[in-house]
């Protein structure tokens, strides 16, 4: 019998920010990512200033921009991903639909758009009612993808939390939750990875934990 092959690192890369520098979305980004290395995840993150240098996606154009380029390489290689937006009037931000619909350029790969991996949802709000709505929009675009969403997505309403700093949250239950997302993230990209039983026993876990 052959010895099992370690399991490399997964890579999980997050995707979200506002123009505004320091933004919440972009702090709650960071808190998931922390999650995910805690897995033993590798992660990149793309926030809102290299969100904001991207041009218009535009299919016709096939002279992409290094920044583009930059972003769908990065995915391409990505074994799961995180993606944080705000919530602007019921829907997500432009800034970072504008970098989804720049993954249309993976369209032809062998694993099409986000096909294959974990995708976990997070969103900020000044008020309940658009953060539970854009999440639930967020999840769908995820499927549009072919992603696939954690059990768990984060909703951070911003009228009751705050991020003083980058390693600072006036709520520990909104850091749990936020790496949570994360820690899912990451366990499913070693599942699909690994495609051997006793990996599954992580997702079974992270799935109970989350219907509960």
């Amino acid at each position: 019998m052959s010895p099992i092959e370690p399991i490399p690192r997964p890579l999980v890369v997050g995707i979200g920010g506002t123009t505004r520098p320091a933004s919440s979305t972009e702090r709650a980004l960071g808190f998931a990512l922390k999650g995910a290395e805690e897995s033993g995840a590798r992660v990149r993150l793309f926030g809102g200033a290299f969100l904001h240098s991207l041009p218009h996606y535009a299919p016709e154009t096939r002279d992409l921009t290094d920044a583009q380029r930059e972003l769908i390489e990065a995915v391409r290689e990505a074994d799961a991903l995180v993606i944080a937006t705000p919530g602007y009037h019921g829907g997500i931000s432009g800034l970072v639909k504008n970098a989804l619909d720049t993954l249309e350029e993976l369209r032809n790969d062998e694993r099409p758009y986000l096909d294959g991996r974990a995708v976990g949802s997070i969103v900020t709000a000044y008020g309940w009612q658009a953060a539970g709505t854009v999440l639930t929009s967020l999840r769908s675009i995820v499927h549009a993808l072919r992603g696939w969403p954690t059990p768990f997505g984060a909703a951070v309403n911003t009228l009751e939390t705050r991020f003083e700093s980058a390693d600072h949250c006036s709520d520990p239950k909104v850091v749990e939750q936020l790496f949570t997302v994360g820690q899912q993230a990451s366990n499913f990209a070693l599942a699909f990875a690994s495609r051997r039983p006793d990996a599954w026993h992580a997702v079974t876990r992270e799935v109970a934990l989350a219907q509960r």
